[in-house]
């Protein structure tokens, strides 16, 4: 903003509130969640959503674990009356799911509204009404605080009245005092209590105090005073159960909400990925999750997010930000180097402690849970670009591909790969890794070619004898060479031709997993005689001895390569 636009704007008023305990507490169990994706989800959508896509997405929430979803606005449009006398009608509301309905303090919206629960076997009737000094001047016409006091105590005396109506259905009430957030607390606290006396809940059948976080105008810390506040001053509190209803205009609705739990809140509302009205509603995934992460069971299972998210995105016609936590496509991702090699370490010292110890706790640099968790692969954790490093190009190779590199071949190949990366000015594929390694590294072919390579193991016990054919540079020779191994034979037929001027520093070779045309891969190392330079070559071959012999030669072709 320019310096002449921020005078338009005022700081939020603190909370007065000396003896606050919120900041001494910990989170040490679930609130009851409430899902409002199909009310204040669906109504901020471009595209609402259809009657068969809000019955698909109800089936979904259910499947998550939310015992309580607000299933909409039954008295605003008939789409909403009859989405929810479906879900009534066919029996689609399990036993242990309670459906929520919101409703203004209007009576012909109230009565419209129990005409659509008729036959649930359990509803929350949830009322509302404005009660901000700025809603009351410009919404509702410089109303009086009474007067807005009484739109909550007519609205609340019309319900009690309903319920008999609808002798089927157990019926649990809520009120919240929309525009909480910004409604003087003394004043909020009288709308609440006013209705509390309407209601007369008790111990035994609780009623539900919304204090919705309508729009954020301050900080979280602010926020959980606002609700440890209401949470002292409200009549009956053993019989309540205070729910939460954060928006995220500043970007801090999960802040909020968590210190708000820490303030004495029982519940939470919200929404999957924070979808709603402006900057959306409270993400429940996010909130969730931060609780499985510190050891919380929440009743919620979010053990298969990708799921979770192409359901939500094909019936919202929302996107998922990449970044958006635990379920953006990057947020598992490491593209620098040394986050790529830390996470690389910590996962395989964590493979090797928990065959130790099952029970170890989790413990992974840069991963705050383990992907697999929320039905993420491992696969997608490295990938690779410009910014990359060795330790990630291994771990790509070894993941999707079975390539298990010895240590110290990592630069060599991770500084190639990534210079192609950087030159590219763009993120390489796994099967582009792949094929870059494989053309700079595996089974080379030039200048030294090998023709045919034939074993005899009837000379002396401990030796062997290597008949080879073989092309350098185009020309064809042929010989054999002895020694303790295929490869030491090849080596010393390699000498006797006049083509050794290395050593054979390193040996490693594994079976390939998940190999199609080989079944084994083989590295050697060798050092340049003459400068000393050290350099890697792989094999691969379902005969692990000439994997073993490919990989020298392709060592050696990167020696002599021009």
């Amino acid at each position: 903003m320019k310096p002449e636009s921020i005078q338009k704007y005022r700081p939020f008023p603190a909370v007065v509130l000396p003896d606050r305990q919120w900041p001494d507490r910990t989170i040490t169990h679930a609130p009851i969640w409430c899902s409002v994706d199909l009310r204040d989800g669906n109504q901020a959508l471009p595209v609402p959503m259809s009657v068969e896509e809000k019955l698909e997405f109800f089936a979904v929430l259910c499947s998550v674990g939310f015992k309580q979803i607000e299933v909409g606005f039954p008295s605003a449009a008939d789409t909403e009356f009859n989405f929810l006398r479906r879900l009534i009608d066919e029996d689609r509301i399990p036993e242990d799911v309670t459906i929520q309905v919101l409703v203004q303090t209007r009576d012909h919206l109230i009565r419209r509204t129990f005409e659509a629960i008729a036959g649930a076997k359990r509803a929350i009737v949830h009322i509302y009404n404005s009660t901000s000094p700025l809603q009351r001047r410009v919404t509702f016409g410089d109303a009086t605080r009474e007067q807005i006091r009484d739109i909550a105590i007519e609205g609340a005396t019309l319900v009690k009245e309903l319920v008999p109506t609808v002798p089927q259905t157990e019926i649990v009430l809520q009120y919240s005092p929309e525009s909480f957030s910004d409604t003087e607390l003394d004043f909020a606290l009288e709308c609440c209590n006013a209705v509390i006396d309407v209601w007369q809940p008790t111990p035994e059948k609780k009623m539900i105090i919304n204090l919705p976080d309508t729009v954020q105008w301050t900080t979280p810390n602010v926020h959980a005073d606002m609700i440890e506040w209401m949470c002292c001053h409200l009549k009956n509190r053993e019989s309540l159960l205070v729910s939460l209803h954060t928006h995220n205009d500043r970007g801090t609705g999960t802040a909020a909400t968590e210190l708000g739990l820490m303030a004495g809140a029982d519940r939470v509302e919200g929404t999957l990925f924070g979808n709603g009205e402006r900057t959306g509603n409270l993400d429940i995934v996010n909130v969730a999750l931060n609780m499985n992460s510190h050891g919380i069971a929440t009743g919620l299972d979010f053990s298969d997010l990708t799921t979770l998210r192409h359901v939500y995105e094909r019936v919202t016609r929302m996107t998922v930000g990449e970044r958006h936590p635990y379920v953006g496509e990057l947020v598992f991702t490491a593209f620098s180097g040394s986050h790529q090699d830390a996470i690389k370490k910590g996962l395989d010292r964590r493979d090797r402690e928990v065959k130790e110890d099952p029970s170890i706790p989790w413990g992974v640099p840069y991963l705050t849970i383990d992907p697999q968790d929320v039905g993420r692969s491992y696969e997608a954790i490295i990938r690779i670009n410009s910014q990359s490093g060795k330790g990630g190009i291994a771990y790509v190779l070894d993941q999707e591909h079975g390539y298990d590199l010895p240590k110290t071949m990592h630069p060599q190949v991770g500084k190639y790969i990534y210079d192609h990366a950087d030159a590219l000015g763009r993120e390489l594929s796994a099967d582009e890794i792949r094929d870059l390694f494989f053309g700079k590294f595996v089974n080379l072919e030039s200048p030294m070619n090998l023709i045919e390579f034939e074993l005899d193991n009837t000379a002396v016990k401990g030796e062997m004898i290597c008949h080879v054919t073989l092309e350098v540079n185009g020309e064809t020779m042929r010989g054999s060479g002895t020694g303790n191994g295929p490869i030491n034979a090849f080596v010393h037929f390699l000498d006797g031709a006049g083509h050794k001027d290395f050593k054979v520093t390193d040996y490693r070779s594994h079976a390939l997993r998940g190999g199609s045309d080989a079944d084994s891969a083989a590295y050697v190392q060798i050092q340049d005689i003459e400068s000393g330079r050290l350099l890697w070559g792989c094999g691969v071959d379902p005969s692990i001895e000439m994997a073993g012999l490919k990989a020298l030669i392709s060592a050696w072709n990167l020696q002599h390569a021009k």
